[in-house]
């Protein structure tokens, strides 16, 4: 395997101020797992710079998918979010990370926190025909300060239940739950209090968190993570990992420039 590709932007779209997606071509040699990353960059004077970003399209997909916030000043994201169709990226050769199936033990339901650009790597994951295989429901919570933020996560869901091939077994087992932080909203809160409180369960018609049940995916920011982890452990669940699997994950790889 190449240790990096060289891809062509496809697409670019703005969805807030703050936030972008764009897709590229996919070298066929390039091999991953749903919920992986890859480096992915730009060459900035002559010089190729790399930042880790999930991958948002499937593994059995023919073209790479992204979602970005836009920092100013970021060194990277600066340069990222002018991309145009058919402009170049430089794309890792060697995807990696923690949020895959065979870190976690079997459970019954299968449960992904992200907030901000973390959803990235579950929007691969909800597309997984092997997650789906593993688990009676699968829950996408997506936390946002805005309701606009929400509007990548949004139409991504509802294009996996209308797809022809995937969305009457999305339509049977996914559950999704967006919540904000700053507007009224028909969920509100983050993520921690709302399991806290088992709001989340109750609004789904599911049981309380507890390791028996559940199998858990964290991403997004790094306080974001501290809370869940927390409540996790108060509750009993084991970090799983490459060598050890156990009831949770965690991507501490999450770009946040």
């Amino acid at each position: 395997m190449a240790s990096t590709y060289t891809e062509t932007v496809k697409s670019v779209r703005h969805w807030t101020e703050r936030l972008f997606s764009f897709t590229t071509t996919r070298n066929p040699a390039l091999r991953f797992l749903n919920g992986q990353f890859v480096m992915i960059g730009l060459k900035i004077g002559g010089r190729p710079l790399l930042r880790a970003y999930s991958l948002c399209s499937a593994n059995y997909e023919d073209q790479l998918e992204f979602f970005s916030i836009k920092v100013p000043d970021g060194p990277l994201t600066q340069h990222l979010q002018k991309l145009q169709p058919g402009d170049e990226v430089i794309i890792g050769g060697k995807p990696t990370g923690t949020l895959i199936q065979d870190n976690l033990t079997p459970g019954k339901y299968l449960l992904l926190l992200g907030t901000g650009t973390g959803l990235a790597p579950f929007i691969s994951i909800i597309k997984d025909p092997e997650a789906y295989d593993r688990y009676e429901k699968i829950i996408l919570v997506h936390g946002c300060r805005h309701i606009a933020e929400l509007g990548y996560g949004g139409e991504a869901v509802e294009n996996l239940l209308s797809d022809e091939v995937f969305g009457e077994l999305a339509r049977e087992k996914l559950l999704y739950y967006p919540t904000v932080t700053r507007e009224p909203f028909k969920h509100n809160g983050r993520i921690s209090s709302l399991l806290e409180q088992g709001r989340l369960e109750a609004d789904l018609g599911l049981p309380k968190l507890n390791k028996e049940d559940y199998r858990v995916m964290l991403c997004g920011s790094p306080a974001m993570l501290g809370d869940l982890q927390t409540i996790l452990k108060a509750r009993g669940f084991a970090e799983g990992n490459h060598s050890e699997p156990g009831q949770y994950v965690v991507e501490k790889a999450f770009v946040e420039k």
